[in-house]
């Protein structure tokens, strides 16, 4: 198979989500992903629950199609084989606070002399430079930093927490793939690597595009529940149905409005379908007192029927069952060496000509460390050396 990435070799530093997706991605599309962890305990998120047999199921769902290794760079040898396999390195990704490899001596700056081709991403919280640069945080602080918090909940509850790792995935791992990439398409034409910085806040800053508008050019500050496409407007809602499962209107267009209320048979809605304040709380009543008479599956076979945005929310269980997203292949299995068939989630993005491909499951820790070590030279005596001594 044809594979676009083939060739391309990856260093893995990171733990825990924003790092570990991004190489994935890279993973899934034919590089050879090298995880580097730390001896006996690994990334952090080998512990995480749940737990399949041994491993952690967030593990096994976000590093499949890579190798392990274990060492310790905190040793001078773990430094010096480091070294070594950074000089053949394509990429870097490493996930620690702003100054960490620079004082192991593995910095961009050292590297770089080392490979000038190479291309190192450093992920953090805030990014390499600035007032903030050192401040630890996760992924709800960030969503709150960075002004994005406000936009989920409502008046009544106030800021919640939001469902998915916004920050980690999207102003993180999707951030650093995209930047990894530009830079290694622009050394094809310079012949040199550069130093990808990216910041989980300026991540999720620059995921305000379409509602920091409300603020930018009209002076309002967008919260949950009340600006129309944040829970404030009727026909862009979430109701409770007869059964007490949940259902999702994504009316925005006027044509699509006025066939939803002679549906319904509320045509007196149709020339109000925005309405603000009090209107809007009574027309939510309203539309509610409606949904609550039938159930679900009712309304949303009706609605698409009709050809009007309109879906369930499903559980994860209806969600993979959905034949849509059984189509496009994206729950699929894996063999595992301990853990046996295993889910995967399947690839969101689709290549005509060399897609993706589950070629090897999450590895286990340390798996590749002795085939790494011969590849780079070293004998059977330096391995159990190594070994002995704690560097891998």
């Amino acid at each position: 198979m044809n594979i676009a990435l083939d060739g391309l070799k990856v260093l893995d530093l990171t733990r825990l989500l924003p790092g570990a997706f991004c190489t994935q991605l890279f993973a899934d599309f034919g590089a050879d992903v090298l995880k580097i962890e730390q001896p006996g305990t690994g990334d952090y998120n080998r512990q995480f629950a749940p737990i399949a047999r041994k491993e952690s199921g967030s593990f096994l769902l976000l590093n499949r199609n890579k190798r392990s290794m274990t060492l310790n760079l905190k040793a001078a040898e773990g430094r010096d084989i480091f070294g070594r396999l950074a000089k053949e390195a394509d990429v870097i990704v490493e996930g620690f606070r702003p100054g960490v490899m620079t004082r192991l001596g593995l910095g961009y700056e050292a590297l770089q002399a080392l490979n000038p081709r190479v291309v190192y991403c450093a992920i953090s919280g805030f990014g390499q430079d600035g007032p903030d640069a050192l401040r630890s945080g996760h992924d709800l602080n960030y969503m709150g930093i960075a002004g994005a918090l406000q936009l989920f909940g409502t008046p009544r509850t106030g800021p919640m927490v939001p469902g998915l790792s916004i920050a980690d995935v999207g102003g993180g791992s999707l951030m650093a793939a995209f930047g990894i990439l530009t830079a290694l398409a622009a050394r094809e034409r310079t012949g040199r690597g550069q130093f990808v910085d990216i910041s989980m806040t300026d991540g999720l800053v620059s995921w305000l595009c379409y509602h920091a508008a409300d603020y930018l050019f009209a002076g309002v500050e967008p919260r949950g529940g009340v600006q129309q496409f944040l829970g404030g407007a009727p026909c862009y809602n979430v109701y409770r149905c007869a059964d007490g499962l949940y259902l999702t209107l994504g009316i925005i267009e006027a044509h699509f409005w006025q066939r939803f209320c002679e549906l319904i048979g509320r045509e007196d809605l149709k020339a109000d379908q925005w309405p603000a304040g009090e209107a809007a709380e009574r027309q939510f009543a309203c539309l509610q007192e409606i949904f609550a008479a039938r159930n679900r599956d009712h309304w949303v076979q009706t609605l698409v029927a009709a050809d009007i945005p309109a879906g369930p929310v499903n559980s994860m269980e209806e969600a993979f069952r959905d034949p849509q997203f059984v189509h496009r292949r994206m729950l699929q299995h894996l063999e595992h060496p301990v853990e046996g068939r295993i889910p995967q989630l399947g690839f969101p993005i689709k290549l005509s000509d060399t897609p993706g491909a589950m070629r090897t499951p999450p590895p286990l820790l340390g798996q590749h460390t002795k085939d790494v070590l011969r590849d780079l030279g070293y004998g059977p005596g330096d391995i159990s050396a190594f070994a002995r001594d704690g560097v891998i």
